[in-house]
């Protein structure tokens, strides 16, 4: 037998640059963005009208510093405990049932459970801290804010940062930057930045022509973020499309 050198079919730069693109090629295969942005966008647009069908109105006796007014003070109360807990452990099951599937389908791995098991830990905090602070009830005007033991200053620009921080900044935000981390999109990196600046930034109802004491006075509130989410749902969903027809 004699021995002999087999050419290879390409320089060492051709064989990297094959590489890069087969590794383009399989992160775009086991990219499905559009679909969590979609659940999470219906979810947080379906607050709305939770918010809006739960709506209660009534006046209770005001802080001992505006007692001497004699009037009482209004207490509004909207949204549901079970909402946004059940909602979003749902939603980040379904994109681990959507991803797996992909992934099966297409013969690629898929990345997803990162972002998943960060999300259904931050609700499981995030739930946790609320129902900690609403344990002996929902806290009256000028009522100090209950944070696992520690009396905060409902007044405070510190305490409302860190009431806005515990809901959807960090039971969706924050998973929404693992998945860009996980998927490599600078787009949806950006997208993530901006909700939870969205998110992070107090919404007055003024802009919006609605009166705080309004039963849709959460319409800003969950609206905006809602309506981003959806519009990176179409984006990403039409980037996908179109990479299939190049493919093609």
């Amino acid at each position: 037998m004699t021995d002999a050198t087999v050419p290879s079919s390409g320089t060492p730069r051709d064989v990297l640059a094959g590489l890069d693109a087969l590794t383009r090629k399989v992160r775009a295969a086991q990219r499905g963005t559009w679909f969590p942005l979609l659940l999470l966008g219906l979810l947080t647009l379906g607050g709305v009208l939770v918010g809006r069908l739960t709506f209660e109105v009534s006046t209770v006796p005001c802080p001992a510093a505006e007692a001497a007014a004699g009037a009482g003070c209004t207490l509004i109360k909207q949204g549901s405990p079970v909402y946004w807990p059940v909602g979003l452990a749902l939603a980040y099951a379904a994109t681990a049932f959507f991803y797996i599937r992909r992934s099966r389908n297409r013969g690629v791995g898929t990345p997803v459970r990162p972002y998943v098991l960060t999300g259904i830990v931050l609700v499981g905090v995030v739930s946790a801290t609320a129902y900690w602070s609403t344990r002996q009830g929902v806290p009256q005007p000028g009522d100090p804010v209950d944070l696992w033991g520690l009396r905060l200053d409902p007044d405070s620009g510190v305490t409302r940062f860190v009431e806005r921080l515990n809901g959807n900044a960090a039971a969706v935000g924050l998973p929404l930057l693992v998945l860009a981390r996980v998927e490599r999109s600078r787009a949806l990196l950006l997208l993530a930045a901006v909700y939870l600046a969205i998110e992070l930034v107090p919404l007055t109802t003024g802009w919006a022509g609605i009166d705080a004491a309004s039963p849709w006075s959460v319409l800003p509130r969950y609206g905006v973020p809602g309506a981003l989410l959806l519009l990176g749902a179409l984006g990403f969903g039409l980037a996908e499309l179109s990479g299939r027809r190049r493919a093609a």
